[in-house]
């Protein structure tokens, strides 16, 4: 299967490893700025690297090599265009988080792939963690009762030498602030554990200590989802000196879980009415990886190219990545207006909070 990379930033090297680590073809390597190139062709293995092929202009690379699989790592506000040319050159994608910086983007993706019979994925990649798996598989057994109250929370720290390294962090046109970017996988999660439908949004936002962004550095909301459960959303980047914590929590009347470590791996409390097996499951889904380049990516690109194969919808699938950034677009709506937010939308972008902070 020939793939393809368009964007060979920091995040890149954990594509390119889940590519290797897959037995995916890599053909080309395409970004407007060859910087990260050099790292991601010392990566591949002979021939592999002597074949392939260096692009700047992703229009040349789609025609000429007609890759199987691209992934998009581009900064947020380029992806959509990048998408919608990829999927009607037949390629299927998987796009790192979020989907886009709007739900009318986010919409034209969904139906141009469903339009073209392609798969497209969103790297929400620790919803593959074992686990959240593990979590999930409770709330799907019913082990909760009735879900009642959850949280996520995300204390971490980015500091101007993050922003500086590329100018389109923190900005409202192509990236948002500290909930879209480093946040979302936690709001994503959250959601998606706690029943999915979000009925309505309150929330907070700021820019507290990063004068030098447009967006919010930190982010409260309280979440009321259309099951009768409650949800907490805590994210910040202000936490010094370095990155505290991203824990997840949920509260049933017959179920407690913590989840937390570096990206959700490790199972911090496990207690459920109907059987004692804490100790069980926490050795047995926790983790405590080494820093491997590409851990996570490869669950998704294992299940990217399964869902090809045999012609199913990804596990994380576009629809999936529409709703992580609607909540998300919720809460500044709620935090900008001072009112609580119902849901669904029917529009939202970043762009509409331009200014906001000045």
């Amino acid at each position: 299967m020939k793939f393809a990379i368009i964007g060979c930033g920091a995040i890149s090297k954990q594509h390119i490893a889940a590519a290797l680590n897959t037995g995916l073809d890599v053909v080309a390597l395409c970004d407007i700025v060859d910087t990260g190139i050099p790292a991601l062709l010392d990566m591949l293995p002979e021939p592999q690297r002597a074949a392939v092929k260096i692009y700047k202009d992703y229009k040349e690379m789609l025609p000429e090599l007609r890759p199987d699989l691209v992934a998009i790592a581009t900064g947020s506000g380029v992806k959509t265009r990048i998408a919608l040319d990829c999927i009607a050159a037949g390629a299927n994608l998987i796009i790192e988080k979020p989907i886009a910086l709007s739900l009318a983007d986010a919409d034209a993706i969904i139906d141009a792939a469903k339009a073209k019979g392609v798969k497209v994925c969103i790297c929400h990649q620790n919803r593959l963690n074992p686990a959240v798996q593990a979590v999930k598989a409770a709330v799907n057994a019913g082990r909760f009762g009735r879900m009642l109250h959850g949280s996520a929370r995300v204390y971490w720290n980015r500091d101007k030498a993050y922003y500086d390294a590329a100018k389109w962090r923190g900005t409202w046109k192509s990236d948002g602030g500290t909930l879209m970017n480093q946040c979302i996988h936690n709001i994503d999660i959250l959601r998606w554990l706690m029943g999915g439908e979000v009925a309505q949004v309150f929330a907070y936002t700021d820019r507290q200590t990063h004068d030098y962004i447009e967006a919010e550095d930190i982010g409260l909301a309280l979440v009321k989802f259309q099951n009768g459960a409650y949800g907490v959303i805590e994210g910040t980047v202000n936490v010094y000196p370095r990155n505290l914590e991203e824990t997840l929590t949920l509260l049933g009347e017959t179920g407690t879980v913590r989840a937390g470590g570096k990206s959700l791996n490790v199972i911090e409390e496990w207690k459920f009415a109907d059987a004692d097996d804490s100790e069980t499951v926490k050795a047995r889904f926790g983790e405590n990886p080494p820093p491997t380049v590409g851990l996570g990516h490869t669950r998704v690109y294992r299940d990217v190219i399964d869902a090809i194969q045999n012609d199913r919808a990804p596990a994380i699938s576009a629809e999936d990545g529409r709703a992580a950034i609607e909540l998300i677009l919720a809460i500044y709506r709620s935090a900008a207006t001072g009112k609580p937010v119902e849901l669904p939308l029917k529009d939202g972008a970043t762009v509409d909070y331009q200014g906001r902070f000045a």
